[in-house]
């Protein structure tokens, strides 16, 4: 029997936060120096007292000793084995010897002092109950102003340490939102605006954040600039080739000639409608449609090869009405069944459930890098034709729309594209309002 592991338990994701760490370093070098310095000055107060306590002990008994060796009568707080006498005492004096030391006696603390005396123990004591009090206090006062520091520490602490993680935050924020397209996001930290002010390491990592987005920025652009150029200028040369090409003989020739400069022409429109997505600037014509008649539309002029327009079956299990781009909806719709067509394997079916639709295939599935990282531009891995343009235009126009585009692998093996839109509620009028 394979034996059962336990699970440990998980901490709370706030103690991994750099605020709850600086407060539990904060609180444990606080304690420890607060410690440190109630026991130093506690040893150092208790000292004194008992060495105050203790000579003036030590000089009663020899007023004591004075007094018994000339035969006058001892004083209250003097006696031959006395009663109360602590028993570490009296064996001392037993050995001929003299000593002190702190006891109870009748509820108090006492400083008691004894020596020996013809075989008796002479002592002496002395209220130590005063002593015994100022030390209580300065340990209560040790700790209750140990508690304060600690407090106060903490709330300043956490109040510089909250000012750092705020910026850091801050940073993290804007390095989400370069990430997310927003190549315009900028850090700005006061410290970095002003060269004359002294930067923290905050500061530094800001700085250096703004400066690479700022290169990315520039390098992206001028690649789109340079996308939307070559683009641009191959539309007027294939216009010549598509109007020359016409007037070639019939033939194969001519076939081959006009099939290749559709595919240019194809490509061209595809790296500008690339270069006009990745600019950002692109405006939505939105509108209230049914989306199983649209997904109809689209899969009866989609397709590739023999059977286009017939070799897609659509299912429409529950319809919606969405709001949305037409047009662009269309342009992501085709896409995703045009590549089911091209790399995938027959049949391929689009499903309608809601304002979700499913485009599936039974081939191979897409490739790992796709499932990955997403669609990149001419990288194909099927062996199929295309410059791995289509999905990516598919995955631009979507984020234009408002809608959700998932890759992934369905059951039984195949490629799916999910695309969740938007569902448009329809508010009737209530029968009871007149």
């Amino acid at each position: 029997m394979t034996p059962r592991r336990t699970r440990r338990p998980r901490a709370p994701a706030w103690t991994a936060t750099l605020t709850w760490k600086a407060a539990v370093f904060i609180a444990v070098m606080c304690c420890a120096l607060a410690a440190l310095l109630g026991t130093l000055v506690h040893v150092s107060v208790t000292g004194q007292t008992v060495r105050d306590a203790r000579e003036k002990a030590l000089a009663r008994l020899v007023d004591a000793t004075r007094l018994y060796e000339a035969g006058e009568p001892l004083p209250p707080f003097a006696g031959l084995d006395p009663a109360g006498l602590p028993d570490p005492l009296r064996r001392l004096t037993a050995r001929g010897e003299r000593g002190t030391m702190v006891a109870d006696h009748r509820g108090r603390p006492t400083m008691w002092a004894a020596a020996p005396a013809d075989g008796h123990a002479l002592a002496v004591r002395v209220d130590h109950s005063l002593g015994a009090g100022t030390i209580d206090a300065l340990d209560r006062s040790i700790v209750g102003s140990s508690i304060l520091a600690i407090g106060a520490t903490l709330a300043v602490g956490a109040f510089a340490v909250t000012r750092v993680t705020r910026r850091l935050h801050a940073t993290a924020q804007v390095a989400r939102r370069i990430t997310a397209g927003d190549l315009d996001a900028r850090v700005d930290d006061p410290r970095t605006r002003d060269p004359r002010r002294p930067q923290d390491e905050v500061a530094t990592v800001s700085g250096a954040l703004d400066t690479m987005a700022a290169s990315l920025q520039r390098k992206l652009q001028s690649e789109q600039r340079f996308t939307a150029d070559v683009a641009h200028e191959l539309r007027t040369p294939l216009t010549g080739l598509s109007a020359a090409a016409e007037l070639l003989p019939e033939g194969r020739p001519a076939e081959l000639v006009r099939d290749r400069v559709r595919a240019m022409r194809g490509l061209t429109e595809d790296l500008l409608e690339i270069s006009r997505l990745d600019a950002r600037n692109e405006t939505v014509d939105l509108a209230v449609h049914e989306l199983g008649p649209l997904v109809e539309r689209v899969a009866r002029a989609s397709g590739t090869g023999p059977g286009a327009g017939t070799g897609t079956e659509v299912r429409v299990v529950r319809d919606a009405e969405v709001e949305t781009d037409r047009r662009r909806l269309e342009r992501v719709l085709g896409n995703l069944i045009a590549n089911a067509h091209r790399h995938g394997g027959p049949p391929v079916v689009v499903t309608v459930d809601g304002a979700t639709v499913t485009v599936r295939d039974h081939g191979p599935g897409y490739p790992a890098y796709l499932l990955a990282s997403g669609p990149q531009r001419f990288r194909t891995e099927s062996g199929g034709k295309g410059h791995g343009l289509g999905l990516t235009i598919a995955v631009g126009q979507a984020e234009v729309i408002g809608a959700e585009l998932e890759f992934g692998g369905a059951e039984g093996g195949g490629a799916e594209a999910r695309i969740r839109l938007p569902e448009y509620v329809r508010f009737e009028d209530d029968p009871r309002e007149p």
